[in-house]
Parts: C-alpha cells; structure tokens; sequence
C-alpha cells in the first residue's frame, strides 16, 4: 500500500501525541519480534496503537494484515478504537470513502479466547473437531459438573467437601490441565506413583499427612474430570479452557501456522505477562519458535499478579527466545519507564518497593515521572488503635475529600480482600458519600447478599454447618456462644458412629463442623435443628436432656419450620427459589421499608447480585441452586474468569480488591488493612501437597518458577512451605506495586493495632512501613501512629457490649409509626367492608 508517513515527527504532528524517545523507538522498530517491558502508566496502549499506525502509514503492512489480541473484551475495545482513530487522524483511512464493494481494512483485534474461539472454527478439523461444538456458558458448565458428580458411580472416599465445593474443585482442576496442557491419565500415573511412593514412608506429622490424602482425591477428581469431558464431548460442548488447548495443539501443525503468518504480518500481544502456559504454547506454535515473525509483547513483569488462576510471567521473561529471529537470535527487549500517571514522589515510593522485583526479571527499569512532575503526589498515612478507628478515618478522609471538591469518581477504596467492604459501604454511606462496591466477589461479602446465599448453602447442603451457623448467629435469629455449642453436641449425639476419640468437648467438636473438618453426613447442625419440629418449646419431654435456653428453643424451632418448607421448593427455577428466599425470610420487605440510606445501597446491591443470577439462569434454562452455589464458590474463592465486572461510569467512590484494580487509575486511592499477616497476605498459593484440586508443581508448564518437594521428610516439606512462602511474598510484592501506581495525586495508606476479632494485635506491614518512612523522610503526612498495646493489653472489642442487633438494619422510629399507622388504616378499611359500612373510616394517625 503507498506510504503516507516517512518520518516520526509526522507521527507526533499527526496524533498530537510528544511520544518520549522510548516511545518512538518501541513504534518505529523494524517488524521484527521485540518484547516491550512497559512500567506502570508508561502509554503501552498508546504505543501499541502508534505503532499500527506507523507500520501501516509506511506502508509495510496493509491494515487487515495487523492482529492484536489482549484479555478482555473492554480492553480490546479500547485498543481497537485507539486504533481506529489514530489510523484517522493520520490519514492512513478514510472513513468517508466507503465503496460497498470494497470496504476498507480493519486491524484484527480481539481477545486471546475469541482468537482461539475462531481457529478452531477454521481448522478444527484438523483435529476431527466437529464445526457444531458451542461455547459453554458458565451455568451450563457448572450444571454439567454437578450432572457428572451426581451421575458418577463412585465411591470417592477421599472427597470429603460438600457437594458445591467439590463442583468447583472438579471444574478447578479439569482447567489447570487444560492450561498446562497435562493429560488426565498422565496425572492418574503421578499421584499413583506418589502414594506408591510414600506407602513406606513414615508421616511424622499433620503436613505430611495431608500428602497422601490430597493425592487419593486429587485421583478421584481426576476420575470425575475424565468424565466431565467425556460429557463435553458427546454434546459437543467446549469451555475457555478446551478452546486454548485445542488451539495449542492446532498451531504444532505446521500448515496451520503458515497461513496465520501469511494472513496476519504484524502481531501485537497486550499483557503478555498474564498468559498462561497454554496460550503461550499457542501463540509460539504460529507465529514464534524461530520464524521471525514481527510480534511485538507487551507486559510488565512487576504487574503479573494473576499466578493464582494460572499466569505464568515466564512467557514474558523468555520471549526473546520464544519468538526467536530465524538466524536464532533472540527477539530484541525494549522498555518503556516514563510513567505519565503518578506524580514524583508516589513513583519513588513503588519503586522503593518493586526494588526486588526489578532484580528477578530482564529488562525492568525504575519509574520516572514526566518532566516537571518530579515533586507531585502525595502520601498520607495512619496507623489506627482499632481497625473500627481505621475505616472511619478512611471515611473520614473520604468524606472531606469530596466535600473539599474532589470528584467521588476520582476516588478509590483498594482492599486485599473483601472481607471489610460491607464496613467501608456503611462507612461512607453515613457520610453521604455515594459508593459502589465493584464486583461479583465483592457482592458476595456485603450482609444482604451473603446471608441469602447463606440460606440457599443450607437449603441446598444439610451438612454446610458454617452457613447456618451464620445464620444462627446473625442478628436475625441471635443465638448465643453456649446455644451453639448446645446444638453442636446435639448434632453429635445424632449420629450414633461419630467417632469421639477421647475429646468430648463441644466447642471443638462444633468448630470441626463448622469448618468442614468432618464429612457432611457425619454431623449436621441442620439435622439437629429439625429435632425441634419434634419436641416441646419448654423442653418436656424426651429429648436427650441438654439445656437449651427457652429463647433458643422457639428460634431454633421457627428456623426449622422456614428451612423446611423453603426446600419444598429447590425444584423450582433458580431465580423463583431467590426470590421465594427473600419473602419468606424478610430480607427485601425490611430492606423496601427502610429510610435509610444505606437501605437504598444495599437494595441496588441486592438487585445487582439477582442480575448475576438471572444472567446465570438466562444462559441455561435448567440452571439449578446447586451449579449456582458451585459458581458463586468460585467466583468468591478464585474470580477466575467469573468476575469481569468493571467500575461503571457513575460518579461514586469505587471499593474494589487489589487484584481488580489492574490497568485503572484514579485521583485518590485510599488501601486500608496494611497489617501484619493482612497485606502483604499471609495466606500463600494453595499447595498441590494439601488439596486435591490443585495440579502438582512437576506436571506444571512453569514447573522452573516454582519451587517442589526434594524429599518426603519432615525437613523436606519444611523447606518447600519456607520456599512456597518466599514466592508468595514476592506475588504479593506484585500486587502491592500495582495497588501504589493507580493514584494520580494522592494516596492514603492506613492499618491497626487491634482486628474486630482478634486477641493478638495485628501491626503496621511492611507496607504500611514503607509509607511511613516515606512520610517520614518529607514526602507525605503521617496523620496519626498509635503505640504498640502493652503485653497485657486486651482487644477493646472483645469486651465491648453486645447490645441486640436490629436485622437487617438498625429500626427508625419514624418509620416504624408510620408502617404501624399504615397498618391500622388498612385493618380499619378491612372492619369497614367486613361491617357494610360505605368507606372507611378516617385514618387513626398521619404518616405524610
């Protein structure tokens, strides 16, 4: 095609765009494979789309011979559109000069799934593939699983979890197969070697243990996982992960390859740190493994955070040998390192932090801030005495920040987990702060939601103790420390074959239920709450003569009776059974009925959650509670591939986890919880050595990056927690570098002393620590530092006064006259028709 641009500087002038000269080299390198290593904030997408442009312009490539592929749809959108009007601007197309005969040429952009999606269209047949094979939704994946798990023969005396956690657990491991390309049968033969293996070995202690047994269910789930694709296949079905490794084997077919190369001359690989192996092995199969074909990756070693759903930031590490020239020298590395986002002293503080990153991996270079931005940015940071003093401080500096005039879009609350978003919600919902939890994983935290989902977990499972025991305990049916371990010894006493072993504590035995130590059909606190259909509410009669409070007795009771007839109707369709769930237990009326602010937030989250589950149901017309159950675990367990919920554009404070916050920015991040144990987590990777649904470390495509087991000793599987958990401080290394770029201007950093719960103080992190010291050294403002608590000291809310909670929202007397004046104004107009009467009579009370 003929050139229209000659020189950068046209690029520039055409774009308006003051590329920085790291830019232009990355845009007008030669189409030959190069790896760019792109820091936070540094333009990526804006080079990815310059650099279409210039190869276009210059006329090496003809548009429709450019494919870009990155992760989700949005962000193919963007790179597209970027695309599209960079291509505009300079000229290169001409939107008005449509012939219908002949349309002009687009780049190819997609995802990395749809690419593989439609491969397998072209050339499924290859591999016998039938062209009729559809794309499995998640409802229908999940009804499948829980159909073969239902359907299997068995036993399976090693899988010992509830029915929807297993249903994750077989979908959890039929993808990490898939992701690393390992047959079934070939994982079959490891662990049946490994149990040969420690058959003669002496199991010193819990952790050792845990080996064999881990491998006896990895070796069910892998029997369940055979079957589960056996039923793909004879319905022609396909899920993300079929698709890539279906694909992966596609392109080892050499003819497959040429033409992709001949139909596709440039290729550009956005977030090329996020591939996993299987997708590695695909894209290198066409276009890599020393043909030279002009790829260009993108990706930043210290941003891969996503090694938990089967990342491996390897692919980015070994690219240039990859995606090698064809005289066999390795793919050039570049780097971008002006970051355009963060002022100064926000960069010198993450980079402070990624300083070990930067050591582990080629090609990483340290953040500069764009030229007159050395000084910018702001850091504030508090250690509070309670984690209670903690969220109203981040309230609080909220709050003042919008009412001083910052946009409350502009603003972010970032957590490590979940788990405090329904404090935070309330928080500034107090403070008149229009808030938005984001998130499916981040719905399933906040009270309304959890406590539905708590009710279907015991509808549907007798033996999910955690969920009714949140149930008991909530502020609905109030029951009290020694009720609870009443109804645990009761429950034990029902089942005549529960083996004591000597501990006949009912406390312990109640926490091994609740935490799912014991199979389901051996103790059910479910099945111990139905005896009191059967006996009186006084406590006559013959029962086993265990002192319930009179209280308890009539709660446990009314429970029972609303458990049982709500199961009368699991048959029904899934959005039927949510809604009949929140008649019967009152949730919505108290919700509808309530003035209150934060009311009005929680009825939005409780309809955005019944949107998921009606998008759930909409995909399968026999979605079942069960495969829904299924699917929220992992949604809240692994967000893999389930949450693609974005920050929507309404001008609200967005609360988010860390992991979500990847490529987004705002004015202010606020990231509380930077606490010891906390953030940086303490809680490493799932080990292949303690569960069942997690692939061995040998089998893994990355199996150089992770560390394993040199013996089956005490000693061996010691240094091999010890390693697991250096690589799990180093993945949260990542995470807290991508949290601390995402501000423009200011960031708040703030941790506790004493948790809600906890009868040990917690501490500053080594986050927290870096932001003090950086506060300290002139760069930011410390706003408060409590002293460490004394030895003796005890957590203050431990001993704070347990008043009755009002479920679900505290009650406003001012509502409450008016629901009691609308009620009498009914039951009159009732008596007035009952009696003959023309009209009611006038209404007892006003309620304007």
């Amino acid at each position: 095609m003929p050139a229209h641009l000659t020189d950068p500087e046209q690029l520039k002038e055409l774009l308006g765009i003051p590329f920085t000269p790291e830019q232009t080299a990355c845009i007008v390198a030669p189409p030959a494979p190069q790896v760019i290593v792109a820091g936070a904030g540094s333009g990526k997408t804006t080079v990815m789309a310059a650099r279409v442009v210039w190869l276009v312009g210059t006329g090496q490539v003809a548009p429709e011979q450019v494919l870009g592929l990155t992760f989700t749809n949005k962000a193919a959108g963007e790179l597209a559109e970027r695309v599209r009007k960079a291509l505009i601007r300079a000229g290169v197309t001409d939107p008005d000069a449509i012939d219908p005969d002949h349309p002009p040429g687009e780049p190819a952009i997609s995802t990395y799934h749809a690419f593989a999606g439609r491969l397998l269209t072209d050339h499924g047949l290859r591999l016998g593939l039938e062209p009729t094979s559809r794309l499995l939704a998640d409802a229908t994946r999940y009804q499948l699983a829980a159909r073969v798990l239902r359907e299997a023969p068995g036993p399976y005396p090693a899988l010992t979890r509830s029915f929807a956690d297993l249903v994750s657990d077989l979908l959890a491991l039929d993808a990490e197969l898939a992701e690393h390309l390992v047959r079934p049968e070939d994982l079959l033969a490891r662990d049946t070697e490994l149990l040969d293996a420690l058959a003669d070995v002496r199991l010193s202690n819990a952790d050792l243990r845990k080996v064999p047994e881990a491998a006896a269910a990895r070796r069910e789930l892998t029997d369940l996982v055979i079957r589960y694709r056996a039923a793909k296949r004879r319905q022609d079905l396909l899920d993300f992960g079929d698709q890539i490794a279906l694909s992966a084997r596609l392109a080892g077919l050499p003819e497959v390859g040429r033409v992709l190369r001949d139909e596709y001359r440039v290729v550009l690989l956005d977030e090329y740190q996020d591939t996993s192996v299987a997708q590695r092995v695909l894209l290198a199969g066409l276009f890599g493994g020393g043909t030279g074909h002009p790829v260009t990756a993108v990706g930043d070693p210290c941003q891969a955070i996503y090694g938990w759903r089967g990342a491996s930031v390897a692919n980015l590490d070994d690219f240039p040998d990859h995606f090698a020239h064809a005289d066999g020298r390795p793919a050039v590395r570049q780097a971008l390192s002006e970051n355009r986002r963060s002022g100064g002293r926000l960069l010198d503080l993450a980079n402070g932090l990624a300083e070990p990153l930067r050591a582990m991996h080629a090609g990483v270079q340290a953040l500069r801030p764009a030229p007159g931005a050395e000084r910018d940015g702001t850091v504030r940071c508090a250690l509070l005495r309670t984690h209670a003093e903690e969220i109203d401080w981040i309230a609080g500096s909220v709050a003042h920040l919008v009412r001083t005039g910052t946009a409350p879009g502009e603003i972010a609350v970032l957590c490590r987990t979940a788990t405090d978003f329904a404090e935070i919600q309330g928080a500034l919902v107090a403070r008149d702060v229009p808030v938005e939890v984001v998130g499916l994983s981040g719905l399933l935290h906040l009270p309304e939601v959890a406590d539905l989902v708590a009710v279907c977990e015991v509808l549907q499972d007798p033996g999910a103790n955690a969920s009714l025991v949140r149930l008991l305990s909530g502020p609905r049916w109030r029951i009290g420390p020694r009720d609870l371990a009443l109804l645990g010894r009761r429950a034990r006493l029902l089942v005549s074959h529960a083996r004591v072993e000597g501990d006949d504590d009912p406390d312990r035995r109640l926490a091994e239920a609740v935490e799912g130590v014991d199979p389901s059909e051996v103790i059910s606190l479910a099945d111990a709450l139905d005896t009191f259909l059967e006996t009186p509410l006084d406590g006559s009669g013959d029962d086993d003569g265990l002192p319930f409070s009179p209280d308890a007795r009539v709660r446990f009771a009314r429970l029972a009776t609303e458990l049982r007839e709500l199961r009368r109707a699991l048959s029904d369709p899934l959005m039927d059974v949510l809604h009949r769930v929140l008649a019967v237990t009152g949730l919505e009326v108290e919700l509808s009925a309530s003035p209150h602010a934060l009311a009005a937030r929680r009825r939005e989250t409780l309809s955005n959650f019944l949107d998921v589950a009606a998008s759930f149901a909409a995909s399968d017309g026999e979605a079942t509670l069960l495969a829904f159950l299924g699917f929220l675990r992992t949604a809240a367990q692994y967000e893999k591939g389930l949450d693609n919920a974005l920050p929507g554009g309404e001008n609200t404070v967005k609360v988010l986890t860390a992991h979500k916050s990847k490529g987004l920015e705002w004015d202010v991040v606020a990231v509380p919880g930077l606490v010891t144990g906390t953030f940086p987590s303490g809680q490493g990777r799932e080990k292949w050595t303690a569960q069942g649904r997690v692939l061995p470390h040998g089998l893994r495509g990355d199996a150089d990056t992770l560390p394993d087991v040199a013996s089956w000793d005490s000693r061996g599987l010691k240094d091999f927690h010890a390693a697991m958990k250096e690589h799990q401080h180093t993945e949260e290394l990542r995470l807290g570098y991508v949290t601390f770029t995402r501000p423009r201007s200011l960031l708040l950093g703030s941790g506790h002393w004493w948790g809600p719960s906890q009868k040990k103080p917690r501490g500053p992190s080594g986050f927290l620590t870096a932001l003090y010291e950086h506060c300290a050294a002139g760069h930011g403002e410390i706003e408060a530092w409590a002293d460490e608590p004394a030895e003796d000291e005890e957590n203050p809310a431990l001993h704070r006064a347990t008043a009755d909670e009002v479920w679900p929202l505290p009650l406003d007397d001012e509502a409450l006259a008016r629901r009691r004046a609308a009620a009498e104004t009914v039951l009159a107009h009732l008596d007035a028709l009952a009696t003959g009467q023309d009209g009611p009579p006038a209404a007892p009370a006003t309620y304007d």
